[in-house]
């Protein structure tokens, strides 16, 4: 074989050029850096959105893939995207797509899903067996893109073109959040609550120069939509001021019994982006590593019916809140949340504050607005001109005609039409150009009317852009709507630093120290971190206790319900809130349903010491009907106190007191009061004796004992039609001292006159004065001054009240059997709004 040679002149033609490669290395860099900064992984802060979800949203609208028309397969958008707008894999595409359609990852999902599109803890189906389309929110998010209300950009080959950014009717970065890492910075923003950012963004229309907190009033704090609990919110008014901050998640969960014998920890929701199966395997490693115990089994009950359902099975002789404490350190029960809020302005990326968020949003929709309306404007003035040379041309019709028919062609014609009827070329175009069967559609007077509608439209468009108050207002109209169409209620619940876990948890034997149980209004149920005695006043935000037990930490206690059936229940069992010097606040208690085993339409109305030496109980019934019950406690874990008969249930349960005085209230505004001691108690088999004699229709809506010196009685009317919380009704405090006492099975006095309308009393209470009331929403309602006239009629309030705070517990100052760890207690002191 003959040896190659080298042709001296194809050396010479060569042109080899000597590169630095530090230099080289740092252009591509920048270069490389760029493309991921600003077409990747960093959200536009106008539509909160990364260029892959912008060019899935834009293909899908332009394909017509939206909420009314059947799903498509996944593939078919991803290969459309990728073909025509997205110069990247079809992985990231398709994952953008997925993320988009995930309720746990998205507070307003802009895809609907169809298939598997994954869980917190496993990937979706290839895109070939999902199906999607436009989530009803994604609408919102494209409205108006077709009236020239966003710029439009060329695709990365230059044939076609793609929006820079989307009208987006609603704030999408704060109310979905973003995560992104780019190169040399990265982006992570908590997802909100679509109603409290609209409302902020209204009170920022109104008053530009608004403050932090301000704002804050109206987005307390980020909005998960796997809902869960943030714990102190220094951190997030840090990230609302300075666009960084970091806040604790902390799981949603109650503490109830799994099985007859064992307590375990119920887990209902998670910190966000954290799945079951990550808290099993980090449970199951510190119980392998010997840095949890007391765990006896863990059980992950989780569908897409019911949603998260962690079991965790806690040992018998383990304090379950202790052991809450150690999985909150050792595990994702507890997460750490850092806001890093990155996004791009003006094309630049920016960290930015609250404040700086809705601005930058607040002026995107302004711009969309205007330049909507000028299109709208533009449209029908070009309509309006047509019109009014159809009303022309139609006034003349056979002379139209006639001068088309007589001209030699089509410029001749529109020279003459415009002419003859002072038209002008674009009028007489569209003359020309229409179809004569068209005429028939046409009269004068359905022209002259379109004339005006257009006319009244043309006007109030113009209104809209010569007045900036008038934009506003449109605005802020646009946003109520979409928050009144996409908002939900808040799912994350904010703590300010009550849930903060302590350095060391300590043992997991609680001591047996003395507390109070507390029963409030709404029914939440809580044991206190002391035995002080409670506050005799004060008020916050909350309910009003109805119940409270004087017993000690691993003591049992007896609940009282309405059914007339008495359950036995643990205190170590109820969450710890504090005994503060003003009020006690259940505000971190749990609901008594899932702590008790109740049947439906069954509630807790009293609480009660479990001892051999506590005091009976007094019961009183719907039916008029009142029971001293001896003291019994069974080996069981709930018992009837009380033989009820049909349609009757127990309205008000305390401690006996042989030395009190019982009274009842009936919704016909009669009240009788009598000594307890006019009441043979009896045993718990026992149906009780009568109590009061009820008039024709009339039943007991209180039932309790009470003291004549101390007492006022507040009762409230209204129409006996009215359903519950609707009616604000006629207020009157009187003091109990003014009723004589009467015998026990009579009709007792009148306490309360009836105004014209009126029919019944909606609610009443006697209670130690002061007494206070609140409303549905916990807040507290105003009631009228002490009215010395026992049958006088009331004082009109302001709002309908839900609550009243009599005497829960009973009026015995003396405890029980001289125990001073678990006593019926004086309880009477507790009246307070917390």
């Amino acid at each position: 074989m003959a040896k190659p040679t080298i042709d001296d002149d194809a050396l010479e033609e060569e042109n080899i050029l000597d590169v630095d490669v530090t230099a080289e290395m740092e252009a591509s860099f920048l270069e490389y850096a760029y493309s991921v900064i600003y077409s990747r992984a960093l959200p536009d802060a106008r539509d909160g959105l990364k260029p892959v979800q912008r060019r899935i949203l834009f293909s899908m609208d332009e394909m017509g893939i939206r909420p009314d028309r059947g799903h498509v397969k996944c593939a078919r958008v991803v290969g459309q995207v990728m073909g025509l707008l997205h110069p990247h894999g079809d992985v990231a595409i398709y994952d953008a797509l997925v993320r988009m359609g995930q309720p746990w990852a998205m507070r307003l999902p802009l895809v609907d899903g169809h298939g598997n599109f994954g869980s917190l803890d496993a990937g979706p189906a290839a895109m070939r067996y999902t199906e999607c389309r436009m989530g009803p929110a994604a609408l919102a998010m494209t409205a108006g893109i077709d009236q020239d209300t966003v710029d439009f950009k060329p695709n990365y080959d230059g044939k076609e073109s793609e929006p820079a950014v989307l009208p987006a009717a609603f704030p999408n970065l704060l109310v979905n959040g973003a995560t992104g890492i780019a190169v040399g910075m990265a982006t992570n923003i908590a997802p909100h609550n679509l109603i409290e950012v609209v409302a902020a963004l209204k009170q920022l229309l109104k008053d530009p120069s608004i403050d932090l907190d301000a704002l804050m009033r109206h987005i307390p704090g980020p909005d998960f939509p796997t809902g869960g609990k943030i714990v102190g919110l220094d951190g997030i008014r840090d990230a609302y001021a300075t666009g960084r901050g970091s806040f604790r998640i902390r799981a949603t969960t109650r503490i109830e019994k799994v099985s007859p014998r064992r307590m375990g920890i119920i887990v209902t929701e998670l910190p966000y982006m954290v799945g079951p199966e990550k808290i099993i395997e980090q449970i199951k490693k510190g119980v392998d590593d010997k840095k949890l115990t007391g765990i006896a089994d863990v059980k992950d009950l989780t569908d897409l019916k019911h949603g998260t359902r962690l079991i965790i099975e806690v040992k018998n002789g383990i304090n379950p809140e202790a052991l809450l404490q150690q999985l909150y350190r050792a595990t994702k029960l507890e997460d750490t949340f850092a806001i890093n809020a990155v996004a791009l302005v003006e094309g630049q990326p920016r960290t930015m504050p609250l404040k700086e968020m809705l601005e930058v949003y607040l002026a995107h929709r302004l711009e969309v607005t205007t330049r909507r309306t000028r299109h709208q404007l533009t449209r029908a003035e070009d309509r309006l001109h047509l019109v009014r040379g159809l009303i022309t041309a139609i006034a003349d019709i056979d002379d139209v005609i006639a001068i088309i028919r007589s001209s030699a062609d089509a410029g001749e014609a529109r020279e003459r039409l415009m002419g003859a009827f002072d038209l002008t070329e674009i009028q007489a175009n569209y003359i020309l150009d229409m179809q004569l069967r068209r005429l028939t559609r046409y009269s004068t007077i359905e022209l002259e009317k379109e004339a005006e509608e257009l006319s009244t439209t043309i006007a109030s468009l113009r209104l809209i852009l010569d007045d900036e108050s008038v934009l506003h207002r449109v605005v802020g109209d646009e946003l109520t709507q979409v928050s009144r169409q996409f908002g939900t209620p808040r799912r994350t619940i904010l703590l300010a630093s009550g849930g903060a876990p302590a350095t060391a948890v300590g043992p997991l034997e609680v001591p047996d120290d003395p507390c109070w149980v507390l029963l409030s209004g709404t029914g939440l149920v809580a044991r206190t971190d002391s035995a002080d005695p409670l506050p005799t006043s004060g008020r916050s935000r909350h309910d009003v206790v109805v119940a409270s037990c004087r017993t000690t930490a691993q003591a049992e206690f007896g609940v009282v319900t309405n059914l007339g059936r008495l359950i036995r229940c643990r205190a170590i069992e109820l969450p710890t809130v504090p005994l503060t010097a003003t009020a006690p606040s259940l505000q971190g208690g749990s609901l008594a349903h899932e702590l008790w085993p109740l049947a439906k339409n069954e509630r807790p109305l009293g609480l009660v010491p479990l001892t051999e030496d506590a005091p009976g109980l007094v019961l009183g019934t719907r039916l008029g009907v009142v029971k001293r019950v001896n003291n019994e406690v069974l080996a069981k874990d709930a018992w009837d106190v009380i033989r009820l008969d049909d349609a009757d249930e127990v309205v008000g349960a305390m401690a006996d007191d042989e030395a009190a005085d019982l009274a009842f209230v009936t919704s016909d505004a009669q009240l009788l009061r009598f000594p307890a001691a006019a009441v043979r108690p009896q045993g718990r088999a026992g149906g009780g004796v009568a109590g009061i004699k009820l008039g024709a229709g009339a039943r007991v809506i209180w039932f309790g004992a009470v003291r004549a010196d101390s007492d006022d009685v507040v009762t409230v009317s209204g129409s006996a039609d009215a359903l519950p919380g609707t009616e604000a009704g006629l207020a009157k405090v009187t003091p109990l001292a003014e009723y004589p006492a009467k015998g026990r099975a009579t009709g007792g006095v009148r306490c309360h006159r009836f105004l014209k309308g009126e029919g019944a009393l909606l609610i009443a209470a006697v209670g130690p004065r002061p007494v206070v009331a609140a409303a549905a929403s916990g807040s507290a309602v105003d009631l009228p001054a002490a009215d010395p006239r026992r049958d006088g009629s009331g004082v009109a309030l302001a709002q309908p009240v839900t609550m009243i705070a009599g005497r829960p517990g009973g009026p015995s100052a003396a405890d029980a059997g001289g125990r001073d760890d678990a006593s019926g207690g004086d309880s009477s002191a507790v009246e307070s709004l917390f």
